[in-house]
């Protein structure tokens, strides 16, 4: 090489070391620096300063050891760092570094042996990077997955496991070894479809397929554990797809419902037998009500023959008492599903004493026994409903009267007791044994008997008593002494504040408006012939001008021409229903000044 060439060749080499440190210097997101063969730095750049916080006049000399934590240094890993590439060229590391603060920072780590041509040891490169940021993300992912997985492990109430892209169980948690009854280390790895009852061998390929189509399904059905009983699932099962779109697995979620589908089918029970009562009520209705409307025409006509009196007296009792069992039917099935409705208004408690002695005394008259009332002079006024609370004196009357022998005492008393009403019917009738008194008050409960007790009941009256009272938010209890030794039905009601005080100046109610005075024209609408001709004979006996209708076109036709004042309307009628009825008849001049009363046997809306 001529002279002149080597010195072009060094002035390049020269511009070209240049042009390299001037590179390193300016690089500001790595710290590349270099260490002598014993670890001391020789250089500095800006990304080291910035990274570090060292100035170069500050760390230059100094041992790089200075950028480890106390714990690295006493593992020796410094040295271990220059070991690695002294011996293999070069080492890679990520771990905690330390700024010239004192702060902490995450540094991914190269180290570059740097050898002559002769292979002789001339120091070390470094580049150090900050990846800080990076390592709190994965780390904030790794908590994050972390909770994740606790808590899908940790769901008792869901089973909450993958399948494989085969239908192969690939995890499993609490819920699902709760549920199903498999432990993870016995159904990991096992298809799934060994949780489908053996007639449904056909459905776990045709879910995969479907959660494939469509991404999830949903469904309910029966899976059996691994005892092999069965239990009512509710299940999503949704296809899980990486970014690309290919499949990686499933996701199933299954829940038990067998609980669920078991109260489901309880209130599906139920409606049947509400509506079934409803029917019955009808069916019984219909024949009672023109049984009952010819037992109050035999009452108006005087009667010599004693047999034939006796006669109505008993069919009148048993048809009354056939009416009160048909009514204490629905008015358990209306309270069960809640439907009962109280009117709460202020209600002086003799009021309803004396309409229940009224309602119950013919039962105590046919039984002769001597009823007693014991009532205080001072007016306790409860909040409550008038009809309710009289059914609630009057059924434990009847009851009174029913395990009382004839000529047997029945005793009513009404008092105050603080700022409660008591009210207390005794007998001396068959008692209660201590061993029924718990289940007295339960519905369709029989208290034990013998066989030849004269009258009977469905257990339901004593039900209905503890439920309305409770309605009217007072409490209802039993006692007696036992067998032979008569009953005691105690009912506590709280006292309406401030009634007692303003009881003296409380307006009397209205008495409702006398319809059988004077006369009226009345049109009865029923599609039961026997029904409409009772009650039309009997109005008529009362002095009314009456005329029947058995469909609805033939009431609108009817009342055109006779414009009756009073329509008896029933509601389920053949041609129009009582309700298309009374708009039409309410559409035309007469029929707004009409009293239009609905009848039906049914016992629902």
């Amino acid at each position: 090489m001529s002279p002149y060439e080597l010195a072009n060749s060094r002035f390049a080499l020269r511009v070209s070391e240049e042009r390299f440190r001037l590179f390193v210097d300016g690089v500001r997101d790595y710290a590349m620096f270099i260490l002598d063969p014993q670890g001391h730095i020789a250089t500095w750049n800006a990304g080291a300063e910035r990274i570090k916080g060292y100035r170069a006049d500050e760390i230059i000399g100094r041992s790089f050891k200075i950028f480890y934590p106390p714990d690295a240094i006493a593992r020796g890993w410094p040295d271990h760092e220059l070991e690695v590439a002294r011996r293999t060229g070069r080492f890679e590391d990520e771990g905690w570094r330390l700024r010239k603060d004192g702060s902490r920072f995450w540094a991914n780590v190269l180290i570059t042996a740097m050898r002559s041509a002769d292979g002789t040891l001339e120091g070390f490169s470094k580049i150090t990077r900050d990846l800080t940021e990076r390592r709190r993300t994965e780390e904030a992912l790794r908590q994050s997955e972390e909770r994740f997985r606790l808590l899908v492990e940790g769901v008792a109430d869901h089973a909450l496991f993958l399948l494989d892209p085969d239908g192969r169980v690939a995890s499993w948690n609490v819920g699902a070894e709760r549920i199903k009854g498999y432990s993870a280390d016995e159904i990991l790895g096992a298809h799934f479809s060994r949780f489908y009852l053996p007639e449904d061998q056909d459905r776990p390929a045709q879910d995969l397929a479907r959660a494939l189509a469509e991404g999830s399904i949903d469904d309910e059905g029966w899976r059996r554990r691994k005892d092999g009983s069965r239990f009512w699932a509710g299940t999503t099962l949704a296809a899980l797809r990486d970014r690309e779109g290919h499949l990686t697995g499933f996701a199933k979620i299954t829940r038990d419902l067998t609980e669920r589908r078991r109260m489901e089918s309880l209130e599906a029970a139920g409606r049947r037998v509400s509506e079934f009562l409803a029917m019955l009520s009808h069916e019984l209705r219909n024949p009672l009500a023109p049984i009952q409307n010819a037992l109050h025409a035999m009452r108006l006509r005087d009667i010599e023959d004693p047999a034939v009196r006796w006669s109505r007296d008993v069919i009148g009792r048993q048809v009354s008492h056939l009416s009160r069992l048909v009514d204490d039917l629905l008015d358990i099935s209306r309270l069960t599903s809640g439907k009962i409705q109280i009117t709460r208004e202020p209600i002086e408690l003799a009021v309803v004493v004396d309409r229940a002695v009224e309602a119950s005394g013919p039962v105590i008259e046919a039984r002769q026994h001597r009823l007693t009332l014991t009532q205080s002079d001072e007016r306790l006024i409860v909040q409550g409903d008038v009809v309710r609370l009289t059914q609630v004196v009057s059924n434990l009357l009847l009851n009174a009267a029913k395990f009382t022998p004839e000529r047997g005492t029945i005793s009513l008393s009404l008092a105050r007791d603080g700022r409660e009403a008591v009210l207390s019917v005794r007998d001396t009738g068959m008692g209660i044994r201590a061993s029924d008194l718990p289940m007295i008050f339960d519905t369709f409960a029989q208290v034990s008997q013998s066989p030849d007790r004269a009258l009977g009941g469905l257990g339901i009256g004593l039900t209905l008593v503890r439920r309305l009272v409770r309605m009217h938010g007072g409490t209802v209890v039993a006692r007696s002494a036992g067998v032979g030794r008569g009953s005691e039905f105690e009912v506590r009601l709280p006292l309406l504040r401030g009634a007692q005080e303003s009881a003296a100046g409380a307006p009397v109610p209205e008495a409702p408006p006398d319809l059988l005075h004077p006369p009226r024209r009345v049109l009865v609408v029923d599609d039961n012939r026997d029904s409409a001709d009772t009650t039309a004979m009997l109005l008529t006996m009362w002095g009314h001008e009456v005329q029947t209708a058995h469909d609805g076109p033939a009431a609108l036709d009817v009342a055109r021409t006779f414009r009756p004042q009073l329509v008896l309307l029933d509601i389920g009628l053949p041609g129009l229903t009582g309700y298309e009825v009374a708009e039409q008849l309410r559409a035309s001049a007469d029929g707004r000044s009409m009293v239009l009363a609905a009848m039906t046997g049914y016992g629902q809306e």
